[in-house]
């Protein structure tokens, strides 16, 4: 059973309890450790190669299954567990990672092995990350639930930070050999095998029977999740604008920004890490704010939800028009702040919503609904910022208010913001 011990500070509380403690020091060193990797594989398929085409296959190789076998890993999360699924996957990749210490030391590394390693990844985390989306709950109660999500995703948003600076170090120094790349992956490593651990360490919440209420097969859960979230008005609604959220602001952010950087902005490669840099600083904020401040009432939560989605709006279509990187870290900051609180937030009320026998399923449609659109943003998003960076970030920021207004509209918000102000209902049975 979930513990829920009393306190002032959520996360003080959260931090108290033995389970979260060694899941938030196992996920903290593995998120760092895969900073490393993320560094050490593009490097060594440049030295090896020179060739972008190649790199461009080696990252294709670790998204493309990673997206394909997403709601799959969902399935079998649910089947077995959470905890299970994360210390399979953690004992693979450090296989993996050993592997590729051995190959890289001894100076046998191929590109035909950089692209199975990358492809096993990419597999691994179809069901890894589910199952990582979908733990939290099986430790916490309902009350601390907000504030775990805060800490977990928080502490993701400083490994992104801090761990590629980390990672260019190790392997500068190492600047006339690949032994700096088989330090990377020798950390990336270690943090799987700590990580691992810990997890062993962790009380297995898994009771007898969990599982059996789950389909047989692969697409009849997964359309017992899909008609779940179809059903229920206002998760549709939160996966709606979830999706178009994701999908208006990713690509023209990712690809947009570097451009403006680039052709306007008078400080160059310096001020493109200034502007990412401020969105992940505003976005550790809006995660701390968001652990830290007590639950809001309806009336605001709607309140909350409409004037982000406005904000939004506002700061995208701000970018083509200020070209000033003092303002534009202003604005970047502002967008970290509130894409943080609204995604902690959103993120554990979906889990509220969620029957526990379903919570692999449906974190794995949430995973696919941030993600699964991004390459289509992101090549819309390069054709429009190529014709004109003022319309791409324009057209971005009018559908997005567009989408704003149309979320106002609908009456599933009230049932959205009444369930995430009210205390969480009681777990719903069955699929």
């Amino acid at each position: 059973m979930p513990h829920d011990i009393s306190g002032r500070n959520p996360i003080v509380r959260v931090l108290s309890l033995k389970d979260f403690r060694l899941l938030f020091a196992g996920a903290s060193l593995s998120l760092l450790g895969d900073q490393f990797a993320l560094i050490a594989t593009p490097w060594l398929v440049l030295r090896l190669t020179g060739d972008p085409m190649v790199l461009g296959i080696v990252l294709a190789l670790a998204g493309l299954p990673r997206a394909v076998f997403m709601l799959v890993g969902g399935v079998v999360t649910d089947r077995l567990s959470p905890r299970r699924i994360m210390l399979i996957a953690d004992s693979v990749r450090l296989g993996l990672t050993v592997a590729m210490v051995s190959v890289v030391l001894s100076g046998a590394v191929e590109v035909w092995m950089v692209y199975i390693f990358s492809l096993a990844f990419g597999i691994v985390a179809g069901f890894a990350v589910p199952a990582e989306n979908a733990i939290v709950p099986t430790l916490l109660g309902d009350n601390d639930l907000q504030a775990g999500n805060s800490l977990m995703m928080g502490v993701a948003q400083l490994a992104g930070f801090a761990g590629p600076s980390l990672a260019g170090i190790v392997i500068g120094v190492f600047t006339n050999s690949l032994t700096g790349v088989a330090w990377a992956y020798g950390i990336d490593a270690a943090s799987f095998a700590i990580s691992a651990l810990c997890l062993f360490l962790i009380r297995d919440t898994r009771v007898k029977g969990q599982g059996d209420d789950v389909p047989k097969g692969v697409f009849a859960p997964i359309r017992a999740a899909f008609d779940h979230v179809w059903q229920d008005d206002a998760l549709r609604l939160v996966f709606v604008v979830l999706a178009a959220i994701n999908f208006l602001l990713i690509g023209p952010l990712t690809v947009g920004i570097p451009i403006l950087a680039d052709t306007r902005l008078a400080e160059g490669a310096v001020a493109f890490g200034m502007l990412m840099s401020a969105f992940s600083a505003g976005s550790l904020c809006g995660y701390a704010a968001a652990g830290a401040l007590p639950r809001p009432s309806s009336a605001v939560v709607r309140v909350i939800l409409i004037a982000m989605l406005f904000a939004f709006s506002l700061v995208v279509g701000l970018f083509g028009f200020v070209p000033l990187t003092i303002i534009d870290v202003t604005l970047m900051t502002l967008l970290g702040l509130g894409d943080g609180y609204l995604s902690i937030m959103l993120f554990t009320w979906i889990q509220h919503r969620t029957p526990k026998q379903m919570l692999g399923r449906i974190m794995s449609f949430v995973m696919f609904a941030n993600s699964g659109l991004v390459p289509l943003s992101q090549a819309l998003s390069g054709a429009l910022g190529k014709w004109n960076l003022d319309a791409m970030f324009v057209i971005a920021g009018s559908l997005n208010l567009l989408v704003a207004i149309w979320a106002m509209t609908r009456p599933e918000l009230s049932l959205f913001s009444d369930s995430l102000a009210a205390k969480p209902a009681p777990e719903e049975q069955g699929v």
